[in-house]
């Protein structure tokens, strides 16, 4: 994949995880640093290909995370051309009575509880590894976290349980120790969790034409590859698409209300390079990975539904950059009192420094663009 030394997750998780007898983890990594090729290793090092029925199960918290776990899966597995790979989404429906003869499954947890319990398409004694990818958002999620344990307490004793997650709240913790008996664990000091090659800056602005017009003048100053603009409501992220598509701009727009299909679509095209600029709310912050991306604009900052500082979702925002070392630029948009207080509060939380750049001066973009 070209590749040629493994990141510290998997310089750390790698041999727990491929030990005799394989060894259960918790591991914090954010995303960029590698961890889905190794715990896919771990999947894969497990295959029997002879044996004709699910041996990995793998839980991802959205449909468009697992399809590209997948991705990543049959990378990685294009040697073995007897690996077969299937998905327990929704909407990938199978015959009642069926059995899944794959040997990989990948999917939601509500979906893949139903193909365990209910309809019987998988028969989880046989499962030997079993792996939840972002844990915290799966414990977010509505659900998601009833159905995850359940899906455990179905597995054997001696299914190799890997959890991995970019943030370790106290909530990530208490259910990380109801799913992983006797782990191994792997977790960052919270500095080292905002990504080091990702510089940051914000913008000072009056209101949301301001917020714009920085937004401008940065595209007028520096080459961007791609780029990703988050915005707190669907009515901002319409309203920024429009406005960038009148400048000229091939623009995306990706927001919660789209059908799951449809939301497919749009990632594909902004990782095609079809799009340039992607406009989002929330619903990307995750997993989404496009290595082009070579700077994230915070329209608004994120914020929690009580107005304090979303601390995770910035740091998985940001985080959409910068990936796997290269180097990438955060640009957050501040408009008033109460979003500089939500900044000042972020820089606190990940002890970081966020400098303040001036989109007036060309001389200055240019110089953070180097």
């Amino acid at each position: 994949m070209g590749f040629n030394r493994p990141s510290k997750i998997q310089e750390n998780a790698l041999p727990l995880m491929l030990a005799e007898p394989p060894q259960n983890l918790i591991a914090q990594s954010q995303s960029g640093t590698g961890k889905t090729a190794a715990f896919v290793l771990a999947m894969l090092s497990q295959v029997e290909p002879a044996n004709r029925y699910p041996q990995c199960l793998c839980l991802s918290p959205t449909y468009e995370l697992a399809l590209q776990t997948g991705k990543v899966i049959e990378q990685m597995g294009k040697f073995y051309p007897e690996l077969k790979l299937a998905y327990a989404v929704r909407g990938n429906k199978l015959e009642r009575g069926q059995k899944v003869s794959e040997h990989i499954v990948i999917g939601t947890p509500g979906t893949v509880l139903d193909w365990c319990a209910k309809l019987k398409f998988i028969d989880p004694k046989k499962i030997k590894v079993f792996v939840l990818d972002e844990a915290d958002v799966m414990i977010a999620t509505q659900g998601h976290q009833d159905q995850s344990i359940r899906i455990q307490r179905m597995l054997p004793r001696n299914c190799q349980m890997l959890l991995f997650s970019a943030t370790f709240e106290d909530s990530v913790w208490k259910f990380a120790q109801k799913v992983v008996p006797d782990p191994n664990i792997i977790k960052l000091k919270r500095e080292e969790e905002t990504l080091d090659t990702i510089k940051q800056y914000y913008v000072l602005c009056n209101n949301r034409d301001e917020k714009f017009q920085a937004l401008c003048n940065l595209y007028g100053a520096i080459t961007i590859a791609q780029a990703m603009i988050f915005c707190h409501t669907r009515k901002t992220a319409s309203w920024l698409a429009a406005e960038l598509s009148k400048e000229g701009h091939q623009v995306a727009l990706l927001s919660g209300e789209m059908m799951v299909e449809q939301r497919a679509a749009v990632i594909e095209r902004f990782r095609e390079g079809k799009e340039k600029v992607l406009v989002t709310t929330n619903v990307c912050a995750r997993g989404i990975d496009v290595e082009q991306v070579s700077v994230v604009i915070n329209f608004d900052l994120p914020v929690d539904k009580d107005g304090n500082p979303d601390n995770e979702t910035y740091l998985h925002r940001i985080g959409r950059t910068g990936r796997f070392g290269k180097r990438g630029l955060a640009v957050n948009m501040v408009d008033s009192k109460h979003s500089m207080n939500i900044l000042n509060r972020i820089q606190e939380h990940f002890n970081k420094k966020i400098e303040r750049l001036d989109t007036d001066d060309l001389d200055e973009i240019e110089k953070i663009a180097n």
